[in-house]
């Protein structure tokens, strides 16, 4: 069973159904916090490009990348379904994150994780990144910690 990630458009009903399951996911490890709303035509965006991971042709996960425009980038919304984790569909992803952050010429990715979110860590942290101050819109938070890795 073959894995293949690819840059798509955002405006799949298999997206959605990924997105939805993140929203899921969310309201469960950190129920009445307040979360950014993303979904396919928020990610139909320029200088957003999203991550499909597919098995089989059937999506299995995606995240999303968004150009920070000063040599960063923004990993988001990294998601798998639960038949398919701990099969490497997230290292996966990840790895096709990077290729395409390095790509446009970005020196660091940087993300943002809930503390209940401890596989997602994990697999953050395996693959080399680390503690870093809130980016961008963030602040810091309870809930939250900020990653990043250097290219």
């Amino acid at each position: 069973m073959s894995l293949v990630v690819a840059v798509e458009t955002p405006r799949q009903a298999e997206v959605a159904a990924l997105l939805a399951l993140s929203d899921s996911i969310a309201q469960v490890l950190y129920p009445g916090e307040p979360r950014r709303a993303l979904n396919p035509e928020t990610l139909d965006a320029p200088g957003i490009h999203l991550l499909v991971a597919r098995r089989e042709g059937a999506a299995v996960g995606c995240c999303a990348v968004l150009a920070g425009g000063d040599g960063t980038a923004e990993l988001k919304r990294m998601v798998v379904m639960p038949a398919d984790r701990r099969q490497g569909v997230g290292q996966a992803l990840l790895q096709a994150a990077e290729a395409l952050v390095r790509a446009q010429g970005a020196m660091r990715l940087r993300l943002e994780v809930g503390i209940r979110n401890s596989a997602g860590e994990a697999l953050y942290r395996r693959a080399g990144f680390t503690d870093c101050a809130p980016f961008g819109a963030y602040r810091a938070s309870p809930i939250s910690r900020f990653l990043e890795k250097r290219l």
